[in-house]
């Protein structure tokens, strides 16, 4: 093992920056649904991932700006995320069961992207791949920056909304206490849809960014749960920024291990945080 130059150490640290933000952002939902819904939504990363061949299919075969898909698919997918927590709430299905209904979900939604598009890597080819800032020493790709920004500004956005408005007092007072909540007049059945809606629609923003920094293929869909599940874990269930700063934590975790070390060990980085954190904070989830 030898000690990289600074230039590569510093922009080992800017790349776990810019990946770290992803791992927030496809957190971010994952997060709320498990912390004010209580439901494990592994569907979350089915989602993200049809987003991501939905923006690159729009890209590529349509000619549409890939930022432009902002404007189509999240939309689309708030609705389809209210449609799933309809049917859950329909039949009332239970913590535990979600986690199982869900992966079945995802499965399916891997199956439809494989008969689609196949297995074949897909690469989203767009203005935007080949443009880069340089500061100093360091580039600065800007798909990465895009994904940073807006990482940055929907976890403020979602914390700010969470805190000052009657909606996000509402669903936090629904996570802490539901009947009690029922009881001064909150809609519980619809703040649910709405949330859950939401939730989609940040999938869907996830899968955009996804696309345009990734090469895409549907097995890797269960090759992200692991590193999100850790930034949710870390950040706090329902948190708004934790999810963010927990990703952050890990990407440039694993970025300056791959960096110092060897890239086989970056994995271990983000497993090795949750265990220390579940040690450590037992039964404490942040809001």
């Amino acid at each position: 093992m030898s000690w990289p130059s600074f230039n590569l150490l510093a922009q080992s640290i800017l790349s776990g920056i810019f990946i770290g933000s992803l791992y927030g952002l496809v957190g971010l939902g994952l997060g709320l649904t498990w912390g004010l819904l209580r439901q494990i939504n592994l569907a979350h990363f089915g989602l993200v991932f049809l987003s991501a061949y939905l923006s690159y299919h729009m890209a590529t075969v349509w000619g549409i700006d890939p930022l432009l898909t902002l404007l189509v698919i999240p939309p689309v997918f708030f609705l389809l995320g209210a449609c799933m927590q309809w049917v859950l709430a329909r039949f009332e299905i239970s913590p535990f069961n979600s986690l199982l209904v869900t992966f079945g979900i995802t499965v399916m939604i891997e199956s439809l992207v494989q008969a689609i598009w196949t297995a074949d890597f897909r690469r989203l080819e767009s203005v935007y791949n080949s443009k880069k800032f340089i500061v100093g020493t360091l580039y600065v790709p800007v798909p990465e920056l895009i994904t940073l920004v807006l990482a940055v500004a929907i976890s403020l956005g979602v914390w700010a909304a969470m805190r000052y408005t009657d909606l996000g007092k509402a669903l936090r007072a629904m996570a802490e206490d539901g009947p009690i909540a029922a009881a001064f007049g909150i809609n519980q059945k619809g703040l649910s849809l709405v949330l859950a809606g939401v939730c989609a629609a940040l999938a869907a923003v996830a899968g955009i960014c996804l696309a345009l920094t990734f090469t895409l293929t549907p097995s890797q869909i269960f090759a992200w749960v692991g590193v999100v599940f850790a930034a949710v874990m870390l950040g706090g269930l329902g948190s708004a920024l934790g999810p963010l700063m927990a990703g952050i934590i890990i990407g440039v975790s694993e970025a300056v291990t791959m960096a110092v070390a060897s890239p086989s060990w970056a994995p271990i980085v983000s497993f090795s945080l949750l265990i220390v954190m579940l040690l450590f904070r037992p039964g404490k989830a942040g809001h």
